[in-house]
């Protein structure tokens, strides 16, 4: 196929395309690293003949949300709402990567059925993007798959994420010290968010589906922290402040039974910190 990837320098991106590649797909690389803005549509209205659009892009630093939310939502709503739009001149096929947009849980594990909650700015612009999501697929027949990811890790991720800040703490050989032990994320690595990416789009039982992407199993900070620094061989304490956020989530599960089942990739989805 002739796949868009947006932010294809990206932390995903980066992992995707050479994936795709190797699967013999023929990949356009959609980034402000290559030449585009896809927030401009005079930047991307002259792409055409492809099949799949995968789009990355999006400003996801949380507190970015909080400190620039005009430039956040016109990146994560415009820019979504161009591709979309690719999709339809196109008759393309759409995959957008939303978010967790479940809020302070109701029950574990949380399903896709699972009630939305915009409990931040970011979260806010993902579900406004889902929302487009659902009106190109409703009004103009745009195939559409949303993905919402749960906490991606692995290689190359921004450094005020919790397991790289750990990491870059330990190579340093000083104390781990974070904020609040207790909340517990259900964490998955990259490089099987790429391999449900790749099975997507393949995937064509229905024209529109939402897909949870996680392992199924969640760890607190504290218990993080212990791994990776017992798999480091280090002699290094672990310091907690006991900061607490206001409204924090104590804990998030993803139930990955539809993906499992649909997706057909079970394996793949039960690896956790072997890399």
């Amino acid at each position: 196929m002739k796949i868009v990837v947006t932010g294809s320098r990206g932390f995903i991106g980066t992992r995707l395309v050479p994936t795709l590649t190797k699967k013999d797909h023929e990949v356009i690389e959609i980034d402000l690293k290559t030449g585009y803005d896809i927030t401009n549509w005079e930047s991307i209205k002259d792409l055409v003949d492809f099949d799949v659009i995968i789009h990355l892009v999006a400003i996801s630093y949380v507190p970015k949300s909080y400190e620039i939310p005009r430039e956040m939502f016109r990146v994560n709503i415009n820019g979504t709402l161009n591709m979309l739009e690719l999709c339809r001149i196109n008759k393309a096929k759409f995959i957008f990567t939303s978010s967790y947009v479940y809020g302070k849980p109701k029950y574990l594990p949380i399903d896709e059925e699972h009630p939305t909650e915009a409990f931040n700015p970011y979260c806010q612009s993902k579900l406004i993007g889902e929302d487009l999501c659902k009106t190109y697929n409703k009004d103009f027949g745009v195939p559409v798959i949303i993905f919402r990811p749960f906490n991606i890790y692995g290689p190359g991720q921004n450094g005020n994420f919790l397991i790289p800040l750990i990491q870059k703490q330990i190579k340093d050989d000083g104390i781990v010290q974070l904020k609040d032990p207790r909340p517990k994320r259900d964490y998955i690595h990259v490089d099987d968010v790429v391999d449900a990416y790749c099975k997507a789009v393949k995937y064509n039982k229905t024209d529109f589906d939402i897909f949870n992407i996680g392992s199924g199993t969640s760890y607190s900070v504290k218990e993080i922290a212990e791994m990776l620094v017992t798999k480091s061989g280090k002699n290094i304490s672990i310091e907690f402040s006991e900061e607490r956020r206001e409204n924090e989530v104590l804990d998030t599960v993803c139930d990955n039974r539809k993906t499992i089942k649909k997706l057909e990739i079970e394996a793949s989805l039960k690896r956790l910190m072997e890399k």
